[in-house]
């Protein structure tokens, strides 16, 4: 068995999360010692791995279909996560969600990392078999770790006892950075450091002006290494994942793997798995943010990294690769 992983414009998409998903799935295959390739050239592959919804990969899967190779689509996206991104994402969004349907109509099965997008596919009427299998975390590099915790205090320039809330994500209005701009306003005692970029010129105005507010306690670190995402994650308070939509979070993994104390936004694609004062903390809206960041600041709530942890024990990639390899395994005998 061999697999092509094709991601059209896989450089484009390095910096954001489908990027790490990507990631993530050649690591796991190589735990299950299942050979792959990414190169076109190379024509002795079974199945082809798409991950994305390119004129390109729509092509491909066509051509590599008439050859008779399988086709594991993976349904990274969905009109409810991209209609609240970029500017006009909302005006072409019920077009996009056309287009996803004949891309992922194309695949033998389809592959989504959570039950909430399998969910919406499904509503979508795409008559494919539809795996929920999660895009996992790398356990070895994301860990609970004292050492990271100063050296990100250090490279900051925090003082010991600053209290700090990180979030991640790009410049979207989907990921919540309006509202983690807000709260930076409401608690001007505590540090807010958003990780993550891309071009403001694609932002919403309500985007490109919480990106430009000057504040004291506020900081916008860019795109930065996966070490320093682990830093992050090691040495802030809490991590802040207000996010409005999404197929599952990565982000939320790795605060988990870290023991990290996280409050998300009370959205159906974190129910099942993310517990509300049982794993991590939930809000609905600013109000209840502004009021969880306080209760745990002030040891008000109980520490759950122990709890997270065991979600990200769940997601381990090793177990990610099992799950794939039955997947193609299940395909190939069609």
């Amino acid at each position: 068995m061999k697999v092509l992983l094709y991601t059209e414009g896989e450089k484009l998409f390095a910096k954001s999360g489908l990027g790490k998903a990507i990631k993530h799935q050649m690591k796991a295959l190589e735990y299950e010692n299942i050979e792959y390739t990414t190169e076109l050239q190379d024509n002795d592959f079974d199945i082809v791995h798409i991950n994305f919804y390119g004129p390109n990969s729509f092509a491909l899967a066509k051509i590599e279909k008439k050859k008779g190779k399988k086709i594991v689509y993976h349904a990274h996206s969905t009109e409810e996560d991209f209609k609240n991104g970029f500017i006009f994402c909302k005006q072409i969004s019920p077009a996009f969600k056309k287009w996803l349907i004949k891309c992922y109509s194309l695949g033998d099965v389809i592959i989504t990392p959570t039950p909430y997008s399998k969910k919406l596919l499904e509503g979508y009427g795409i008559d494919r078999k539809i795996y929920a299998i999660s895009n996992g975390i790398e356990l070895d590099k994301f860990k609970l770790d004292k050492s990271a915790r100063k050296r990100f205090r250090e490279r900051y320039s925090l003082k010991k006892d600053d209290k700090v809330i990180v979030g991640i994500g790009l410049y979207i209005e989907r990921k919540g950075i309006v509202d983690f701009v807000e709260l930076a306003k409401r608690c001007p005692e505590y540090k807010f450091i958003w990780f993550g970029y891309s071009p403001l010129s694609a932002a919403t105005k309500a985007v490109k002006e919480a990106v430009n507010t000057k504040l004291d306690n506020l900081l916008f670190a860019g795109y930065v290494a996966q070490e320093i995402i682990v830093e992050a994650m090691n040495g802030c308070d809490i991590y802040l994942f207000p996010t409005f939509e999404e197929t599952e979070g990565i982000p939320i993994i790795e605060a988990c793997a870290c023991k990290a104390t996280a409050i998300v936004r009370d959205i159906p694609v974190f129910d099942g798995w993310l517990e509300d004062g049982i794993n991590v903390y939930k809000a609905k809206d600013i109000d209840e943010f502004y009021d969880k960041i306080k209760k745990i600041m002030n040891k008000e709530l109980p520490y759950l990294g122990e709890e997270a942890y065991k979600v990200a024990l769940e997601r381990d990639i090793k177990k990610i690769g099992k799950q794939l390899r039955e997947v193609y395994e299940e395909v190939l005998k069609k």
